[in-house]
């Protein structure tokens, strides 16, 4: 595990990370931008995030994954393809921001393959504020899931862990921004 934390770091700090002034979706501004689907949606990131997220939940009871889209998607399904491929399906789900406008008018995608009372584990990129894991988390657990972790690939450090700490839930993280740094210089 520690040389795919190693592949990932690198890979990450080559095709997502960006220094520079940039606008958040927090509102925030900030002097480094993360777009982990560009290494989400390349196959080896792809492989590496869902070996590495697969890796953190082995531990847990879990029936399956979800997060909000569109940061979730690579995320959800490299976790369930992988998840396959290691003899231990998990299921995903994913969340949008507004209700479907047409058809059933939902808010998650995916909530056949679960029934009430199963446990989730939900994903995001990056944690700044912790808002839109909120949200998303909130959306799943009207449909009668029990979210059991909230994990992500990159915690910002900025009070993200610490509002979802206070709603319940404790934030797993793959690398903290100096985790990350200092990881893919060695």
């Amino acid at each position: 595990m520690k040389e795919q934390k190693r592949r990932l770091a690198r890979l990450l700090l080559e095709k997502s990370y960006r220094e520079g002034d940039f606008l958040l979706a927090s509102g925030r501004r900030s002097d480094y931008y993360f777009d982990c689907r560009v290494t989400a949606l390349s196959a080896e990131g792809s492989w590496l995030i869902g070996s590495l997220f697969n890796d953190l939940l082995k531990d847990l009871a879990i029936a399956g994954v979800g997060g909000m889209t569109m940061g979730a998607d690579p995320l959800v399904t490299a976790v369930t393809v992988v998840s396959q491929e290691r003899g231990r399906p998990l299921n995903g789900l994913l969340v949008r921001k507004e209700a479907k406008g047409h058809g059933t008018g939902q808010y998650v995608e995916g909530a056949g393959n679960f029934q009430a009372g199963d446990n989730v584990a939900m994903l995001e990129d990056v944690v700044t504020t912790g808002a839109s894991l909120l949200k998303a988390c909130s959306r799943v657990r009207d449909l009668g899931l029990n979210i059991v972790a909230v994990c992500c690939i990159l915690n910002r450090e900025e009070g993200g862990a610490e509002v979802l700490a206070e709603a319940g839930y404790n934030l797993l993280s793959l690398f903290t921004r100096g985790e990350l740094l200092k990881i893919a210089a060695s």
